[in-house]
């Protein structure tokens, strides 16, 4: 996913097994992995001639989103959940939760490409060296 995250045009079996190098893996390998991403629904494709061309269905931060959502799903008691989180997080994260939850009152989406209110963040929400760069891209969020 890293790779296909990363990637601004969708990528061939070929192009997501040359990124990486740092495994030592068969192309039959990385094509039944796309395949099964695929399936799942993690990943589309397009034909592109003989090949598929795959690129991510959602992106990092709609992934990392949906992840919070069903990590919450998992307690008893969603309000203790969100306040231990609340009581968890840096001040520069409280301030963007706070303003996408006030764009989220006045009736917007509470998603930005940038402002104080992406989830984004330095290096994007999906962690250490994420793709999101500062302000990151905000992504669709959360469930439909």
């Amino acid at each position: 996913m890293e790779v296909l995250w990363e990637s601004p045009d969708p990528m061939t079996v070929r192009q997501v097994g040359g990124c990486l190098t740092d495994r030592d893996l068969a192309h039959t390998t990385v094509m039944t992995v796309l395949d099964r991403l695929a399936k799942k629904g993690f990943v589309r494709r397009q034909r592109a001639g003989r090949a598929w061309r795959y690129r991510p269905a959602e992106s990092r931060e709609a992934y990392v989103a949906e992840l919070m959502l069903t990590a919450l799903d998992q307690t008893g008691d969603r309000q203790a959940a969100l306040t231990r989180f609340a009581r968890s997080v840096s001040g520069a994260e409280a301030d963007a939760l706070r303003a996408a939850l006030e764009a989220l009152s006045l009736g917007g989406t509470g998603i930005s490409t940038g402002g104080a209110a992406d989830t984004g963040g330095t290096g994007g929400t999906g962690g250490t060296g994420g793709t999101g760069g500062t302000g990151g891209t905000g992504g669709t969020g959360g469930r439909t």
